[in-house]
């Protein structure tokens, strides 16, 4: 996609610019972690990457990072080289970690001053990240399934110190990974790392419940256009540009529980807003409403413009 710079009512188009090595990508990254990804960062470049070694392999992470949302971690791998699997890397660097539990809890607290234990993380919710200033149509063609637990980026730098991080999205991904393999590193992963859908979270019978999430979604779609859905074991979390959360739904039988992200009393609404900052939820919300009925839908879409507001105030 070709960029341009307004100048009055002329367009002047912007050239592309080349990382010259690959760790010119990972330092830039690493230093804007929480700005691109909303992630913690753990270890790197910037001090000492952290490596781990399973049957006699030294794995190297590039960017080990933590996400404090859900308590799991995250390694960001770096390629200029595109003779590279995506599936077989990926899968890999997962396995390596899962059978290193306790050296990457050992990591996060001696890097970030933590004490977790091993059943502190979500482990379900390892992810992995490539970071590549271009990706080939095989290698995007490889991540076409349900439940693969890792993301393409490609990054791309531009003159006047313009750089964008582009996802690369799926072109269907109907079909499970575990269906076209027999691999065993790929099976025994895929039973610890989980990639969860709408259907994990709605039962069969809960036709109610999913009227009223289709058309919650499709408005609020609508009023934040940029929104992400991401199905986590127990709700789904709507997330910003900037990877916030700023609104999640636990679906209940007849209906939805919302969870927003500022004080209950902070926003006036003719829904009643309740309080749960100080009581034990799944999610990271400090406040809810019930729903219940399709007519609440509108002034429920309105209140989580609020929880987005919210939740960006520290964006100008």
């Amino acid at each position: 996609m070709a960029i341009y710079i307004k100048s009055g009512n002329k367009l002047k188009s912007v050239q592309e610019k080349k990382f010259d090595l690959e760790e010119d990508i990972q330092r830039l990254t690493e230093d804007n972690l929480e700005i691109i990804f909303d992630l913690k960062f753990v270890s790197g470049f910037l001090n000492n990457e952290f490596s781990v070694t399973v049957q006699e392999q030294d794995f190297y992470i590039d960017t080990l990072a933590f996400n404090e949302h859900q308590n799991s971690f995250v390694i960001i791998e770096y390629k200029k080289d595109r003779n590279f699997s995506i599936i077989d890397q990926g899968f890999s660097y997962l396995s390596a970690m899962l059978r290193n539990k306790a050296e990457f809890v050992l990591e996060l607290n001696r890097k970030l001053g933590k004490s977790f234990d091993k059943d502190d993380i979500d482990w379900e919710q390892s992810r992995l990240i490539f970071i590549s200033p271009e990706f080939t149509n095989h290698q995007k063609n490889a991540i076409n399934f349900n439940d693969l637990p890792f993301s393409l980026y490609e990054v791309k730098y531009y003159e006047n110190g313009i750089v964008e991080y582009d996802p690369i999205k799926p072109f269907r991904t109907t079909e499970s990974i575990q269906t076209f393999t027999k691999d065993k590193i790929i099976h025994d992963v895929s039973k610890e790392v989980k990639v969860y859908t709408v259907d994990d979270l709605i039962k069969p019978n809960w036709k109610i419940t999913e009227s009223l999430l289709s058309e919650f979604e499709k408005q609020l779609l609508i009023s934040q256009n940029e929104t992400k859905i991401n199905y986590t074991q127990k709700y789904i979390a709507y997330l910003s540009k900037y990877k916030r959360n700023y609104v999640e739904i636990v679906p209940q039988r007849k209906g939805l529980k919302i969870y927003y992200r500022f004080p209950f009393n902070r926003v006036k609404s003719s829904l009643k807003i309740e309080d749960c900052s100080k009581v034990g939820h799944w999610t990271n919300g400090i406040s809810f409403i019930n729903l219940s009925e399709i007519e609440q839908i509108p002034e429920a879409v309105k209140i989580a413009k609020d929880s987005f507001l919210y939740t960006h105030k520290d964006i100008s």
